[in-house]
């Protein structure tokens, strides 16, 4: 197998990968610095950061063996510059000297380092990217201690509204081109160049276009300072201020990887998280934007009709009574159990068993699709992040669900805006009983005559099955009035979560939503018609369902956790093991 030595350390790599010399010294837990190099796009060694120190062993032409030196060891001839290890390719018996071994490739660095921050403005204080900017830990690594440049640095347009998403500081730009490469390799609008030359460069749109690539935001993630930023997050919170947790996009059928970022239990922002199999780097703006949906017009406290059609709050233990006098007063026969393709495989179980359990057989979902939504990208026509799930979990697909709910007595619905999308209307629920299990105010929730408010997938572990059959999970990120934080392992805790107290002013009780995971008001549920039956943890529900729904075989938090999700379609494993 060919080799290459990396700072005297000998390693092996595949004959005739396209893999650069600097991603393989990243994939062995090196580092080199770098800024215009992104793994999943060109490289066009822009920044002149990752300099390396390059050689190759001298042969004889005759003998074909390595020539070697007095001491013994292979002769090294040398490049006679350094080279850019983003571009370069490896070769067998290569020798490359990194920073960390050659002082002539440190001060290279370093150097390189100081001609960026000539014109770069010392805003680190005000810049929405410290903390998280490429540029500030570098300098602080490799960089020079101080400035030697007393000159007036060169300005150029700040504050500029590339498009509805993206705002630009032009004067904190590197011209690394990351967001160009970007709108031309990946999202192919190429709405983005550089305009003028020299120190005086920088990204921008056409004359009289704007920046509305639907994934525009993209720009902001990789740009490796902080001149693209969020128009929406601008100085609204510090990184080192808020949680970062693992979960799940829910605006389509992709299962994007996400990030939640959240600050006093408000979902500030969201960002992607890597997964090769589902979306690499990347995410579509209005993934991102669904952060309002869990911060704002949330359903808090059970809801109840009594007179008319004014529903006023009441009590936990009023809702579930109501909701078992309601199934007491009629038959298993009436009852219509409307599950969803936005909610979770552990809530739609959880509801179908304790139904189950009391006889109900009437178990449909409408599927949310609208067709030409997709891009073959990271768009699908699937508007739900769930429709795989819940359809292996037993639900039948309506194929009209005003009929489904024209025969039924009593509509029990579970997370899904069914009025608002125009499957049914409130004059389909006239004359029944319908009872809403849900997460934000809505029309739907709005005709119900009894609302339960239950937690979104930012507040819960569960798991969602992506349109290709890939089944993955989402970790707690915001607490509700029944969740703490320091008490819940799935939980990750900021520094101000550590180290705060409860007189803090960052500390807010009242963004707390009063709600409960549908698997515990199910719990209740059963416990007040004594149905032998009690759900744990989502977790254990997933085993539960592992170890008697033959699609979900050998599935777990656990595996998902360690394989970034789980293929569950069988020729996709078969692929795979092949």
């Amino acid at each position: 197998m060919p080799e290459i030595f990396i700072d005297g350390q000998r390693y092996e790599f595949e004959e005739g990968t396209d893999k650069g010399l600097l991603q393989f010294i990243l994939d062995n837990g090196k580092e080199v610095p770098f800024f215009c190099y992104h793994p999943s796009m060109s490289a066009p060694a822009n920044c002149r950061q990752c300099y390396v120190k390059v050689g190759t062993p001298v042969k004889n032409q005759e003998t074909g063996e390595y020539e070697l030196d007095e001491n013994g060891d292979r002769e090294i001839r040398w490049f006679p510059k350094m080279q850019t290890s983003c571009t370069m390719q490896m070769q067998d018996g290569m020798v490359v000297e990194t920073q960390e071994t050659s002082e002539e490739v440190a001060r290279a660095q370093k150097d390189t380092m100081e001609l960026i921050l000539v014109n770069h403005p010392l805003d680190c204080p005000i810049c929405d990217q410290a903390g998280e900017c490429p540029l500030q830990i570098q300098t602080y690594k490799y960089g020079p201690e101080g400035s030697r440049f007393e000159v007036k640095k060169v300005h150029k347009p700040k504050r500029v509204e590339l498009g509805p998403r993206v705002t630009l500081d032009a004067e904190r730009c590197i011209n690394c081109t990351r967001c160009v490469r970007f709108t031309e390799e990946i999202s192919e609008t190429h709405q983005l160049t550089i305009t003028s030359r020299g120190d005086k460069n920088y990204p921008i749109t056409a004359p009289g276009r704007e920046f509305d690539d639907p994934y525009s935001m993209n720009t902001i993630d990789i740009c490796p300072v902080g001149a693209l930023t969020s128009t929406d997050f601008r100085f609204k919170a510090r990184v080192w201020e808020m949680n970062q947790t693992p979960s799940i996009d829910v605006t389509n059928g992709k299962g994007t990887n996400i990030d939640i970022w959240t600050r006093d239990n408000l979902v500030l922002r969201i960002t992607p998280r890597f997964n090769g199999e589902v979306n690499d780097h990347w995410m579509a703006d209005e993934g991102r934007e669904v952060y309002r949906r869990f911060n704002e017009n949330r359903i808090s406290r059970p809801a109840l009709k009594l007179d008319g059609d004014n529903q006023s709050k009441t009590s936990w233990n009023n809702a579930i009574e109501t909701f078992a006098e309601t199934l007491e007063a009629g038959k298993p026969e009436d009852v219509l159990v409307i599950g969803s393709a936005h909610a979770s495989v552990e809530e739609n179980y959880a509801l179908m068993k304790v139904f189950n359990l009391w006889g109900v057989n009437n178990f449909k979902f409408a599927p949310h699709i609208i067709e030409g939504a997709g891009d073959d990208f990271l768009l699908t026509d699937d508007q739900a992040p769930n429709t795989s799930g819940v359809k292996l979990i037993g639900y039948e697909e309506s194929n009209d669900l005003k009929a489904d709910v024209n025969d039924a007595k009593i509509v029990i619905m579970l997370s899904d805006e069914l009025i608002d999308r125009d499957v049914l209307s409130a004059e389909d629920l006239k004359g029944k009983f319908s009872i809403l299990l849900s997460t934000n105010e809505c029309d739907t929730s709005k005709s119900a005559d009894l609302v339960i408010p239950v937690t979104c997938i930012a507040e819960h572990a569960a798991s969602y099955v992506n349109v290709d059959g890939r089944i993955q999970r989402s970790f707690p990120a915001k607490e509700t009035k029944y969740t703490h934080r320091s008490l819940d392992l799935e939980m990750s805790q900021g520094r101000l979560d550590r180290y705060g107290t409860n007189f803090d002013n960052w500390v807010t009780e009242d963004n707390k939503v009063d709600c409960a995971p549908a698997w515990e008001i199910m719990n209740r549920l059963a416990d007040r018609l004594g149905l032998d039956v009690e759900f744990g943890a989502s977790r254990e529900i997933m085993d539960e369902i592992a170890s008697s729904n033959p699609s979900f075989e050998n599935i777990s938090y656990e595996r998902m956790d360690n394989e970034m999700g789980v293929n569950l379609n069988p020729s996709n494993k078969k692929e795979a093991t092949a």
